[in-house]
């Protein structure tokens, strides 16, 4: 989902506009359909355990187009409940009867929290995944799902869930620093132009206007696809999430320390996160086949999630075997609990002469 700037307390209403709205475009599912690392995984999980799901009753939360939910009566599920929240339901039933599993797969239009299932079920399979695991909080429903709906016994779709943290470097740094620059240039110009052509003066605006852009431009992480060898210190996990007990308050914040040994001579950058999930049953009924979704940064095996990059303003130049330590937490947004505050405090142990005391970093995932 697109990115925007700010942020402002949102209703239940508004939120389902903001949140919702761009997964009631087939536009939107064809870009999560066309990545194949996740339709790869995904469809792995499905039908290499089809044990699973052969003769079950399986609940999908949140369907989208429906494919999980058609891919698990192609399994053999005896029936399917497939919930979505936005119009896109007309579209996965309308795909369910055209790949001959209506008769399965029945689509419930509604958020999982306000629909009502007449029975528990066998597994839930779902694709609730946001940028660096936790944005758009749509565990939290599958939580609910799980809770009122699955039965004791019952399988989770993926059943494990992880999330890394790794210094880098990039050219993200120059690039983001000179927008910013331009930015506040533009006002500059601009308040000047109005002054002059209108009479209005702009300058107690100025210091806002900085601010605002600050945090858009410094402060928000950013979307990438990186390489391997950006990666300058082995990652690091700072969250794993067992899908079948984690609790709303597990999930609510993030908070980890690390220490990376870096390599190369070069430049700290910053950080980034991404994560990987897997489908592994559970310890009564493990999968026949554990099947992991990863999104790494990786050469050639680029996921839609990418990595969110977190950059150093300015970056610390560094030494062969320095190490910088420090630690993370991230927070739910007071303004929309749907993106994320990040904290991150680094300290570099320097085996040279240069010297960087400890760091706060304050971002936004939005």
């Amino acid at each position: 989902m697109e990115s925007v700037r700010g942020g402002a307390p949102v209703d239940k209403a508004v939120d389902f506009a903001n949140y919702f709205c761009t997964y009631s475009y087939l536009y939107h599912q064809k870009d999560m359909l066309s990545d194949r690392v996740r339709m790869d995984a995904y469809h792995s999980a499905v039908f290499k355990n089809k044990r699973h799901f052969q003769g079950k009753t399986v609940l999908d939360v949140g369907t989208g187009s429906g494919i999980l939910a058609i891919w698990s009566a192609q399994a053999g599920a005896k029936k399917v409940y497939a919930v979505e929240a936005t119009n896109m339901a007309r579209h996965a039933r309308s795909l369910a009867s055209a790949n001959g599993v209506s008769h399965i797969v029945e689509v419930i239009e509604g958020s999982i929290e306000d629909v009502s299932i007449p029975e528990k079920v066998d597994v839930i399979i779902s694709e609730w995944m946001g940028y660096f695991l936790v944005r758009e909080s749509m565990f939290d429903s599958v939580i609910y799902a799980r809770d009122r709906w699955l039965k004791p016994s019952g399988l989770m779709y993926p059943s494990h869930a992880r999330m890394w943290f790794a210094p880098i470097k990039t050219k993200l740094v120059e690039q983001k620093n000179q927008e910013y620059q331009k930015s506040l240039a533009d006002w500059s110009y601009f308040s000047q132009e109005l002054n002059e052509a209108y009479g209005v003066d702009m300058s107690t605006l100025t210091m806002p206007y900085h601010e605002e852009q600050k945090k858009y431009y410094l402060q928000t992480s950013l979307w990438s696809n990186l390489y391997p060898g950006q990666v300058i210190g082995d990652p690091v996990v700072v969250k794993e999430i067992d899908c079948s007990n984690a609790t709303l308050q597990d999930i609510a914040a993030v908070k980890s320390r690390f220490s990376f040994t870096l390599s190369g001579s070069d430049r700290l950058c910053g950080f980034a996160g991404w994560f990987d999930v897997h489908f592994r049953g559970n310890a009564s009924n493990p999968a026949d086949k554990e099947v992991e979704l990863t999104t790494s940064p990786s050469d050639t095996d680029t996921t839609h999630w990418g990595q969110q990059v977190f950059l150093l303003q300015p970056p610390l130049v560094i030494e062969d075997g320095d190490v910088v330590q420090g630690s993370i937490e991230i927070t739910r947004s007071k303004d929309n609990h749907r993106l994320m505050d990040v904290k991150i405090t680094h300290e570099l142990r320097s085996s040279g002469e240069q010297f960087y005391p400890a760091t706060v970093c304050n971002f936004f995932i939005e």
